[in-house]
């Protein structure tokens, strides 16, 4: 049984975001913010049947920093190729990978890295058989594809969400 955190956080955010945005600490604009971020946590709460508990949040640290080392990473290489400093034809392509991690937050954030990295998109994802199919726009080496999705996102996120 997955343990509940002691406080959500979500009414908490709300109500820092909305003193923030009336830049007051009034009486009256903490109890309004209150009131708004109770009535939106329970008006959105049919709208998210399955609740979000994830775990080891000390591994998001080190996914953070690998997504963004990918990103500039990448950044640099697509811009090479549209800028033709390679002179060569990036190879566009399709892959599929099979993933292990089946839980919908986790596939989430796995879709937000993946879309978030330039040269990559996430193009589908078969839920019977649990595939990705992975648009990537210099495709040299499929493997190494396949080793940075699974290990350096997948495996971290099974472990924050699963």
């Amino acid at each position: 049984m997955k343990r509940k955190p002691l406080l959500p956080m979500l009414p908490i955010v709300l109500v820092a975001i909305w003193l923030l945005l009336n830049d007051s600490l009034s009486v009256g604009q903490i109890v309004l913010g209150i009131l708004l971020a109770l009535l939106v946590t329970f008006a959105i709460a049919p709208l998210r049947p399955l609740p979000a508990w994830p775990h080891r949040l000390h591994l998001a640290i080190g996914l953070i920093f690998h997504v963004l080392h990918d990103i500039i990473r990448s950044n640099l290489a697509v811009g090479s190729i549209i800028l033709g400093a390679s002179r060569r034809q990036p190879r566009v392509g399709f892959m599929k990978i099979p993933l292990d991690m089946r839980d919908p937050h986790g596939l989430a954030m796995l879709t937000i890295i993946v879309t978030a990295t330039p040269g990559t998109v996430w193009a589908g994802h078969d839920a019977d058989s649990n595939v990705l199919t992975l648009h990537v726009l210099d495709l040299q080496d499929e493997a190494a594809w396949m080793r940075t999705i699974k290990q350096r996102y997948e495996r971290p996120l099974m472990e924050i969400f699963e």
